[in-house]
């Protein structure tokens, strides 16, 4: 991947998605501000550089519809929790858009299931108009359908607003042959096509996330939202996690 400038964004508009626990301290639930606050920081970079900036929130920091599925005694139907999973990724949602709004930045918070006294309802046009206009717009409630993951809304979104990219932010710097914890000899991946991604089920995003963007070309970049400047890297185009696209020349996958 070529390398780019940091002061230009590569990409017009992306999508970032983010999991509900990169709002928490590792290893705890809930939401942490200061976790959020040094998100929110990278977010405003990035977006300064002139990127339109379009945020997918899970909400597996609160809840996960598939505890409620489990439990033994009096049981919730699986798709009244995952409507509740939603509603928890509106709790995020707005948590962000406080993190974002403290450092000045302009913002709206779109959710696929209507509640007007919180937020707007996500209408494709007036979420591509929000981003024109400066603003970034959070998306929150995944598609407003159950048994669909936030990552698959994070597809959907970026195929329906027009983005460049999706950025899948994580806690590991990319793609790896192997868990790295469990063997330090780990090969990172720069590079992977979908079909590899899919072949050897390697839990980038769900299937239907990365069957999505295969259909559609919709590249996707997992890195490491942890590292202090990388989302701004992300968008410009800078070394950085691993990218997947429609077809890896040669076939080999470069380590770092």
């Amino acid at each position: 991947m070529e390398e780019a400038s940091e002061t230009t964004p590569r990409y017009r508009r992306v999508i970032l998605k983010l999991s509900g626990e990169s709002l928490c301290r590792p290893g705890e639930r809930g939401i942490s501000m200061e976790e959020v606050g040094v998100i929110a920081s990278q977010i405003v970079q990035a977006h300064a550089l002139g990127c339109q900036i379009g945020v997918v929130v899970g909400g597996g920091n609160i809840l996960r519809g598939a505890q409620f599925t489990s439990t033994s005694g009096s049981k919730i139907e699986e798709a009244t929790a995952h409507y509740m999973g939603m509603l928890a990724t509106v709790i995020n949602a707005m948590a962000l858009q406080a993190g974002l709004e403290s450092l000045g930045c302009n913002t709206r918070v779109m959710s696929a299931i209507k509640m007007d006294g919180v937020c707007e309802q996500f209408i494709r046009r007036r979420a591509i108009r929000h981003m024109e206009k400066g603003r970034i717009v959070v998306l929150a409630a995944g598609t407003g359908s159950p048994f669909v993951t936030t990552d698959t809304a994070a597809a959907q979104r970026a195929l329906e607003l027009g983005a460049d990219i999706v950025l899948k932010a994580t806690r590991v710097d990319g793609v790896y042959s192997e868990d790295p914890e469990k063997n330090p000899h780990a090969v990172l991946y720069r590079e992977l096509d979908y079909e590899t991604v899919i072949g050897q089920n390697l839990r980038v995003m769900d299937g239907t996330a990365i069957s999505q963007c295969r259909e559609h070309g919709m590249p996707v970049l997992v890195f490491n939202f942890k590292k202090d400047g990388n989302i701004v890297k992300a968008v410009s185009g800078g070394r950085v996690g691993t990218r997947i696209v429609a077809r890896v020349e040669g076939g080999s996958f470069p380590k770092t």
